[in-house]
């Protein structure tokens, strides 16, 4: 059966009108809805449950399974072989996994993220973005997002992986088609081998850096996965994979869309905007 997509003037709720660029402007009425008439949604569309006040998300968080994704055994079942590369990479990412899995994996990975790395990238993060609006100000115009929020995290990702910063685009490109992924790509057949490509350059790249730094150990996530230990128990190379390529989407999509529609609500709200410059030990509460 084929499920036809709700159009706006339908009314029906479903996250699918997202895809709209009058909705995508603003949601929030939308969002409003989905809380007031359906907190616990079931989208059709999407083919999936949509919980949307805060109380419920917790409950989800803590007691429902986060193994929701399906194995590449079970995708060859229902005639979907093809994807089985996408399975295979996603169930070895924490996000999809219960303890005690999503426990060691966490355990072994958060010995990447020492307090002395963090604090060396958060220098170096004002460090780029100072950059970033230097050159702006040379070319006496800035688009936030195209100048700014699409490269900051980008590059300050490519530092933090350990790979070289000349690859940040091509880190985007393959962060914005495995958001889409997670998102609604299902409702795009014809992209299906555009994502295999994009699974496959990955993954293909970050191999490549494993077996790179494993030989010549660098600065970065990369090596410290390599080296990350617990109780004599390491991460495979499937892991360390799956975990640069998490940690790489995971800080980009969100930080892009949280510099743009920060500024945007800043514009759009002179008076915060004028407290803010006028009160510049404001910005660590925000």
């Amino acid at each position: 059966m084929t499920t036809t997509a709700p159009g706006p003037a339908t009314g029906a709720l479903s996250l699918y009108h997202l895809l709209d660029p009058e909705v995508l402007a603003n949601p929030y009425p939308l969002f409003q809805r989905l809380r007031s008439e359906d907190p616990v949604h079931w989208d059709p569309f999407l083919h999936t449950w949509v919980v949307t006040r805060y109380g419920d998300v917790l409950e989800v968080l803590h007691t429902f399974s986060a193994e929701r994704t399906h194995t590449p055994e079970k995708l060859a079942a229902v005639g979907l072989a093809e994807m089985r590369p996408i399975a295979r990479l996603m169930v070895q990412q924490m996000l999809f996994m219960d303890p005690p899995q999503h426990t060691r994996l966490r355990k072994l990975a958060s010995h990447a993220f020492t307090p002395g790395r963090v604090a060396v990238l958060r220098t170096h993060i004002r460090e780029i973005v100072h950059r970033l609006l230097d050159e702006a100000e040379r070319e006496r115009r800035l688009d936030v997002v195209k100048d700014l929020a699409e490269p900051l995290p980008a590059i300050v990702t490519a530092e933090m992986l350990g790979v070289p910063v000349a690859d940040w685009q091509q880190l985007k490109a393959w962060s914005a088609d495995f958001a889409e992924m997670l998102g609604n790509f299902q409702h795009n057949p014809d992209r299906v081998q555009r994502m295999l490509r994009t699974v496959e350059g990955m993954t293909t790249y970050f191999h490549d850096a494993v077996q790179r730094q494993r030989a010549e150990p660098g600065e970065g996530l990369v090596t410290s996965l390599i080296a990350a230990e617990v109780d004599g128990d390491r991460l495979t190379d499937e892991e360390i994979v799956a975990t640069c390529i998490v940690t790489m989407v995971g800080g980009q999509e969100t930080t892009t869309n949280l510099i743009g529609n920060g500024v945007l609500a800043l514009l759009r709200h002179r008076d915060e905007l004028e407290r803010l410059r006028h009160d510049l030990p404001l910005i660590p509460s925000q």
